[in-house]
């Protein structure tokens, strides 16, 4: 008689959480980052506010949201990087012909500005992503042939365009995420994350809309030119 593996409730009650529209939507739209009130996010997946409470309520439990408390506003954001992780590879599974086609204009320029860039929970995702992974392995900086891992070179690279390196905790160096849009890997872990940081704290990308695409400015054109060798044609 064989022994149940101990961690199949586990793995079903985590997939009946993902299991729901609503959720999933909540899911992706914090995929940004940042923490979203009950009822942005209620707006954002089109339900009522009371609806989504006891979703957010499941979620929280089961440990794939982190929630606030502000005075009357209660926030809630991914529970970390292991749950954005997640969200994105199951993501990443779907095809971009298997999406819906946008359904007037603004949907389609958002839908547009997305795949042009974006953040990846922590990161930068999209053309912007690629671009700039691409641009650390051609100059010696990311090595990404079984798996993705820095080199002395790009230790130091980070270290020389002043942008530290968090190495005490359990999160990888470096990390292959597959791009929904790109279908191709980009950087994350703790390189891709302080590099996005970065590039938002400089002024080298801004956030645009409501949704995860940020436009790569003038200043982080320049920047990414100098540092990484990147055509600034690439980044629009």
């Amino acid at each position: 008689m064989t022994t149940k593996d101990a961690r199949a409730p586990l793995l079903a009650r985590l997939a009946g959480l993902i299991a729901d529209e609503t959720r999933a939507a909540c899911l992706l739209a914090l995929l940004d980052g940042r923490a979203w009130t009950a009822g942005e996010l209620a707006r954002h997946a089109g339900v009522a506010a009371s609806t989504l409470s006891e979703h957010l309520g499941k979620l929280v439990a089961g440990g794939l949201l982190a929630e606030e408390r502000q005075g009357r506003h209660r926030y809630v954001r991914l529970a970390g990087a292991r749950v954005a992780q997640l969200v994105e590879d199951l993501a990443a599974q779907v095809a971009p012909e298997e999406v819906a086609r946008p359904r007037n204009l603004r949907a389609s320029s958002a839908g547009s500005a997305m795949a042009r860039g974006r953040t990846c929970y922590d990161h930068l995702a999209g053309r912007l992503g690629i671009a700039v992974t691409d641009a650390f392995a051609a100059r010696g900086l990311l090595l990404r042939d079984t798996g993705f891992a820095l080199t002395e070179r790009g230790l130091r690279w980070f270290e020389e365009a002043g942008i530290p390196l968090d190495r005490r905790g359990r999160r990888p160096l470096a990390r292959a995420c597959l791009d929904w849009t790109e279908r191709r890997p980009h950087l994350a872990g703790v390189a891709g994350g302080a590099l996005c940081r970065h590039a938002l704290d400089a002024g080298w990308c801004v956030r645009i809309g409501s949704e995860r695409a940020v436009r790569v400015t003038a200043t982080g054109e320049r920047a990414l030119g100098e540092l990484l060798g990147i055509d600034g044609s690439a980044l629009r």
